[in-house]
């Protein structure tokens, strides 16, 4: 069945010996990688067949003529010509089957880009993107079954259905538009992971806060929804008092879990260590305060009509993006075509020149600073020129699925000062007209599809369309039908609604399942997990 098997790591690339399947199963030896501690490798499993099917993040075969990647929510399963069946008995890692190599199925561990994380550097805060290593547990034997049958798990918690979870950034929240916001969510029957802000220390007065809003905010709570820190005040203290409130504030429930990074706050994990701060501080202050969940700034891309699939890498494209903004004006779609080239096609350090570009646009036009046109100028040339080799490039760069959504890190663990914390990525949503769109919930539903939304349910600028509130009263009436369909979808089972908590807890699961394979070639799961599967054939 094998050819050969071939290990490679950063620095060397060597064949292993001995391919022998035995039991209808073949067992990699990770002995060389564990003594040599790597942190990332390839194995590439080369078979005497093509690869002719690929098991689909959709739970459909698929066929090898493109790119394929299985991440750790997707199946690991594939049939070769002679409809051999082939499966990993865990799920950990990502598979990867190339157009280019027909018989090769690639077994990855720690890919460049997989696990992304943010760190601001320098004055500015320029955005730097770092790939992580999620730690292996070399106990884990990893191996190639033969059966006669594979099985799958469902990443939802009714069955084979697609997830939709909201998480929510309180920035624009008030007392007034919390409770909007609220009987429309209840009517609704949507559950949200919804931020809020500890303490009141803010440049608006009305800015919603724990510490003047606790009776409205527990009522969230009371509803069902989870509440999740948003970093601790929507305006920055200096260093001393911003990390004293970090180090002694008290958590008002003992299980809050999810901690969102908002604005440049010095203890957020984006910038803790360039403030001097060491891990162990940053991790045991976490603890200490029970949180263990953590999202520091990316998004796998912006929804749109076509664009709703976390898993679905093929959704974050330029080509995507633009095909769901084409019925919008040429203004509009120029602007977020810009903004999508920069944020998702780069990912990086511009993203900081981006900001002041905006920043500088919207002081000339609504506040008529001329002194602005001195930014606006500098940092649109610092992005005229990515812009323009994007564009000069179109016919290789528009397919390109952009960076932070290639493996579709829906979350991942990290380690810091040995404490494992969870790291969740998002789908920025902005335009809900266009993100809960009948062709989106068509399209989650059919591909039994996930979306961890990152949201500003307040936003009050008239200028996006498609947002929640026409004013802190008053539900925008098209978002109300949007919602309609996702709210049916939910009471129906067509989709699963968690909190994030709800989400990380079910999903946690996987990595824990094992499976194994008997004499007569029949799989079975290894596992006192009980999580929904179906066999493959």
């Amino acid at each position: 069945m094998l050819e050969k098997v071939v290990l490679t790591t950063k620095n060397s690339k060597h064949q292993l010996l001995d391919i022998e399947v035995k039991n209808h199963k073949y067992e990699i030896d990770l002995s060389w990688i564990e003594k040599n501690k790597e942190t990332s490798f390839d194995i590439e499993f080369v078979f005497q067949k093509p690869i002719k099917h690929f098991r689909n993040h959709d739970y459909t075969w698929v066929d090898c003529k493109k790119d394929r990647i299985a991440t750790e929510f997707s199946p690991k399963i594939i049939k070769l010509s002679n409809d051999i069946l082939v499966q990993a008995n865990v799920n950990l890692g990502i598979w990867e089957v190339k157009k280019k190599f027909p018989k090769s199925l690639f077994w990855k561990f720690n890919p460049e880009n997989a696990y992304p994380i943010v760190n601001y550097i320098g004055d500015k805060n320029e955005k730097k993107v770092i790939s992580t290593n999620v730690k292996i547990d070399f106990e884990i034997k990893l191996e190639l079954l033969f059966p006669k049958q594979a099985v799958e798990i469902s990443r939802s918690k009714i069955p084979f259905s697609a997830i939709a979870c909201f998480t929510d950034h309180c920035d624009f929240d008030t007392l007034e538009n919390l409770k909007t916001q609220r009987a429309f969510f209840k009517k609704q029957q949507i559950k949200v992971t919804k931020g809020f802000f500890l303490n009141h220390y803010s440049k608006r007065e009305d800015n919603a806060s724990f510490e003047r809003n606790s009776e409205e905010i527990n009522k969230w709570r009371e509803d069902g929804h989870e509440l999740c820190y948003h970093s601790l005040s929507q305006s920055i203290k200096s260093k001393d008092e911003s990390f004293n409130d970090f180090e002694n504030f008290q958590p008002p429930y003992s299980d809050i879990p999810t901690w969102i990074d908002h604005g440049y706050q010095p203890y957020n994990l984006s910038l803790y260590n360039k403030n001097n701060k060491t891990e162990t501080y940053f991790s045991e202050t976490m603890k200490e305060k029970g949180i263990q969940i953590l999202w520091n700034y990316i998004d796998s891309g912006t929804s749109t009509n076509g664009v709703i699939n976390q898993i679905n890498p093929e959704h974050f494209t330029l080509k995507s993006f633009l095909k769901g903004i084409k019925n919008e004006s040429f203004i509009s779609k120029l602007g977020h075509f810009f903004k999508a080239i920069i944020f998702h096609s780069y990912s990086d350090i511009k993203t900081v020149y981006y900001i002041d570009f905006t920043i500088a646009i919207k002081n000339i036009i609504y506040k008529k600073q001329i002194k602005s046109l001195i930014p606006f100028l500098s940092n649109g040339f610092k992005l005229f020129l990515p812009f323009m080799k994007t564009v000069l490039s179109w016919n290789s760069s528009k397919n390109q699925t952009f960076r932070n959504a290639k493996y579709t890190p829906i979350f991942f663990p990290i380690t810091i000062n040995n404490q494992t914390f969870t790291i969740f990525q998002t789908l920025e949503m902005i335009d809900f007209n266009a993100s809960l769109s009948e062709e989106n919930i068509n399209k989650l539903i059919k591909e039994k599809g996930i979306f961890i939304a990152h949201t500003y349910f307040s936003a009050p600028m008239p200028y996006q369309k498609g947002r929640l509130l026409i004013n802190d009263t008053e539900i925008n009436p098209i978002v109300i039908n949007q919602s309609n369909l996702l709210s049916k979808a939910i009471e129906e089972h067509k989709i699963w609604n968690p909190t994030l908590k709800e989400l990380v807890e079910y999903l946690s699961k996987f990595g824990k399942i094992k499976f194994d394979i008997d004499e007569n070639q029949s799989i079975k799961i290894n596992s006192e997990i009980k999580l929904d599967h179906q066999f493959v054939y």
